[in-house]
């Protein structure tokens, strides 16, 4: 047995502690039917009287513990291999214990972003036979609740233990409705290939941008952060200037009688009823979404967890108006800010390029909308930053919804990165590698009136153009004028030939250009390209101030 002393003044600084308690107490990210990562450290902290002795057993393993004069304590089990058989965590404290039942050690991945990660199985396209045959109980996983705050929390709340929300669950039909599509789909494929247990922790929140996920700390240094820094603060004032929650409840009650008089007139005249005052809009500026808040609120609370890796699909809240000015620090920042938080500055992660949605207006509006930038971001912020991967998602939306209901593509083109990069996996011949990538640009050559444009090997292995149509592809000359183009592949080479009657002189090709994007350009394996641009021309996106340049 091992005495272990809570010395981790610099994390416990990171993590401002609850008031000292009275009772034995663990986060509740430990619960009934979790999954703890293999091979790694195992950390398990939580509260106690100050000063008191708490022991901790795991298996064989068992250790000691001093709580500090608030309360803290922490304990550091040597790492354990994957296993499928349940295993009990036991905490104890004085006449205390508390036990912690089923728990798996395989592989955890943090699923966080926003709404197309959060897109539950029950509203995809193939939940109808997808819950009904969901049988995998060592797939488990935890949706946190929604918490923003100013500063940041060592734990989250839960109501009770049989809350969809905040406790574990398993991957099986009588459970699996509300776990995060995208990870569902990912853990499947992972599991079957592996065989050993995973374990989903879902933090993604539905209409975030990426600057709710990065530190206050980091966002400060952000230039193109200070509008909505100032405008969150100017809110925060006003709440506390009114008087607060009493305040509020005021205002929202005289707005609600001053509604309840308007659609009575508007009733008796025949008119069309006004809307109800949203009860939403009077609730305090510190629990909504905020600058660092969500970080605050629903990572740190996980910030001594090991990982096996990130999947992040965040970026269509920062498509809209000006929300891609911050977006280049903004994005990258998430990265860097999460792996040090989890200690980890090689954490994988798994990125998401966005979809598309709305409609095609024009060549202009094509050509400079807003998801351009976002998509180009998120492929240069790949490309920049090592031990991460992007995947595809533009050709899994065959409406103009903003949330494509196909999310089995998305999940297996994670797990096919996470197989091939993370976790070092062969193909089914031996010693060849897993293809996960889809064509990638790399060069174009001006060929008389036809512009050739050459892929990364080995990604265009097998290029070719689904059901042969050429369709996605746009040149441009010296004007900067776009047209819509034609294209074929030259298979010899695994190049691709772009032109049109209308550019006489081509000195730009762009593929996938849109907020819509349409396109089948892919490679043997059916992997989509990515959307690419030869030129670094600025865009100025509709609804919107001032132009994106490429850095």
């Amino acid at each position: 047995m091992k005495t272990f002393v809570l010395f981790t003044a610099t994390l416990l600084a990171v993590l401002p502690g609850s008031l000292a308690r009275a009772e034995l107490r663990l986060p509740n990210i430990f619960g009934d039917q979790m999954v703890l990562q293999r091979d790694k450290p195992i950390r398990v902290w939580g509260w106690a009287k100050p000063a008191a002795a708490v022991e901790v057993s795991l298996g064989a393993q068992s250790m000691q513990a001093t709580a500090d004069d608030q309360g803290h304590w922490q304990v550091q089990l040597e790492a354990l291999p994957a296993s499928w058989d349940a295993m009990v965590l036991q905490v104890s404290s004085g006449d205390e214990t508390l036990s912690v039942n089923d728990i798996l050690v395989g592989d955890v991945w943090l699923c966080g972003g926003q709404s197309n990660m959060e897109w539950t199985l029950r509203g995809t396209r193939d939940a109808d036979v997808e819950i009904p045959s969901a049988n995998f109980p060592a797939i488990r996983f935890i949706r946190l609740p929604k918490v923003a705050n100013l500063t940041p929390q060592d734990d989250f709340p839960v109501s009770d233990a049989k809350n969809p929300v905040g406790n574990w669950r398993q991957c099986t039909s009588e459970q699996i409705e509300n776990c995060t599509a995208v990870g569902y789909y990912f853990a499947r494929r992972i599991h079957r290939r592996l065989r050993v247990p995973i374990g989903l922790i879902d933090t993604s929140w539905g209409g975030t941008m990426a600057q709710h996920w990065v530190t206050k700390a980091t966002l400060e240094q952000i230039p193109e952060m200070q509008p909505y820094r100032k405008e969150f603060s100017d809110k925060l004032q006003a709440w506390q200037d009114g008087g607060g929650k009493a305040g509020a409840e005021q205002r929202y009650q005289a707005d609600l009688q001053a509604w309840e008089q308007a659609r009575a007139a508007a009733k008796a005249k025949g008119e069309r009823e006004p809307r109800a005052p949203n009860q939403r809009n009077y609730a305090d500026p510190a629990t909504q979404r905020q600058p660092g808040g969500m970080l605050n609120g629903c990572i740190m609370p996980l910030a001594h967890c090991a990982l096996k890796g990130v999947l992040f699909y965040q970026g269509e809240n920062n498509s809209f108006t000006v929300g891609w000015k911050p977006f280049p620090k903004t994005y990258p920042a998430v990265i860097s800010d999460w792996r040090k938080i989890f200690r980890d500055e090689q954490l994988p992660f798994g990125l998401v390029q966005i979809a598309g949605w709305s409609n095609r207006r024009s060549m202009e509006y094509d050509m400079n909308h807003h998801c351009n930038i976002v998509r180009e971001v998120q492929f240069n912020t790949w490309r920049s930053t090592p031990n991460t991967g992007l995947v595809v998602t533009f050709d899994t939306n065959s409406s103009q919804s903003i949330h494509p209901s196909r999310k089995v593509p998305v999940g297996e083109r994670l797990a096919r990165w996470a197989l091939a990069e993370v976790y070092q996996a062969e193909s089914y011949a031996k010693n060849q590698p897993l293809q996960w990538r889809g064509p990638v640009y790399q060069a174009m050559e001006r060929r008389d009136d036809k512009i050739v444009i050459s892929f990364e090997e080995p990604t265009a292995t097998g290029l070719v153009l689904d059901q042969d149509v050429e369709v996605g592809f746009y040149i441009a000359g010296d004007d900067r004028v776009f047209h819509h183009a034609r294209a074929r592949v030259d298979k010899g080479k695994n190049q691709l030939v772009v032109w049109s009657d209308e550019v006489p002189d081509p000195v730009a090709v762009r593929y996938g250009w849109s907020n819509l994007p349409a396109g089948g350009l892919m490679n043997r394996r059916e992997l989509p390209a990515y959307p690419f641009r030869t030129d670094t021309w600025p865009m100025t996106p509709h609804q919107s101030t001032g132009s994106y340049q490429v850095q």
